[in-house]
């Protein structure tokens, strides 16, 4: 490949990032479905090679500069807010050992996210009964296992809190082993209710008056 080619597929990656950023900051799309719209846009109906769609961490990038140029001065209490009530969820489920991930951990949440969680218990069944005694109407779907596609989907259930959609997936105890792994870029994937207190007392944006 030649220093030219590599340089375009550079390029073009860097558009399809920017252009996912956006539906995700802007529509609350998913990684997935932002990468697949965005090469759409970009290319048409040519079905992009492998090497050339960016990945989720090029994306996330791109997701924390746009917030920075377009929604500097509402983004950071947005975070604050999610991020004060998944301390105030996980406080409620500690008996599951929750942990924080997605865009509330990572630091990009805006007005379309929710906050995902991921609980450890026995039985699925017994975190759905917790929640139902505490009236809260809960939905089920399914959730990619973190550890990758081999091991499946597990069981999720999404509820409301303080009007904010909340999504738990339910994971065996066996699962607690992998839970603290940092990502390949060494960020955390996943954190504790500690780790979350931390994010909120040494946060240099707290929320507007």
């Amino acid at each position: 490949m030649t220093a030219n080619v590599n340089e375009e597929l550079q390029l073009l990656r860097a558009e399809i990032a920017a252009a996912a950023a956006r539906l995700i900051a802007e529509d609350g799309a998913d990684y997935n479905t932002a990468k697949r719209k965005a090469a759409r846009q970009i290319l048409g109906d040519t079905q992009p090679p492998l090497n050339l769609l960016p990945d989720n961490a090029q994306i996330e990038a791109e997701v924390r500069l746009y917030q920075s140029l377009f929604h500097a001065d509402t983004q950071p209490a947005r975070l604050f807010r999610l991020r004060t009530l998944a301390v105030d969820i996980m406080e409620g489920l500690q008996k599951f050992h929750p942990y924080l991930s997605g865009s509330v951990l990572n630091g990009t949440a805006g007005p379309h996210d929710d906050i995902h969680l991921q609980l450890f218990a026995d039985s699925a069944k017994e975190v759905e009964i917790f929640l139902l005694n505490r009236n809260l109407q809960i939905d089920i779907s399914e959730t990619p296992h973190f550890k990758g596609p081999r091991y499946g989907m597990v069981e999720t259930v999404s509820f409301m809190w303080h009007k904010e959609g909340v999504h738990a997936a339910l994971y065996e105890m066996d699962d607690l082993r992998g839970a603290v792994k940092t990502r390949s870029d060494g960020k955390l994937a996943r954190a504790d209710i500690a780790a979350v207190r931390a994010l909120l007392v040494n946060s240099t944006h707290p929320p507007s008056p």
